[in-house]
């Protein structure tokens, strides 16, 4: 798994779409990522993506997610939750 820079879509025709809201489900063959919109407590959660990868590339994103997190930390200080 190589790290990826996101943009907009573009001439490659990759499309960037926001997103706040994560479920994660998991059996023993595979690992889904479901990402979404949510805006306040009242709205019903659009999940506009789904990501199905098996566990040895989800650890590998985990691990490139935390490189990434590092080095966002480093440039512009900690992120805090919440």
């Amino acid at each position: 798994m190589n790290s990826y820079h996101a943009r907009p879509q573009g001439d490659d025709g990759v499309v960037a779409r926001y997103a706040n809201y994560l479920e994660i489900g998991e059996n023993a063959a595979e690992f889904v990522l479901g990402f979404g919109q949510s805006y306040s407590e009242s709205e019903e959660v659009q999940i506009h993506t789904r990501i199905v990868t098996s566990p040895p590339y989800a650890k590998a994103f985990l691990r490139l997610l935390q490189e990434a997190i590092d080095l966002h930390e480093g440039v512009y200080g900690e992120i805090r939750e919440g």
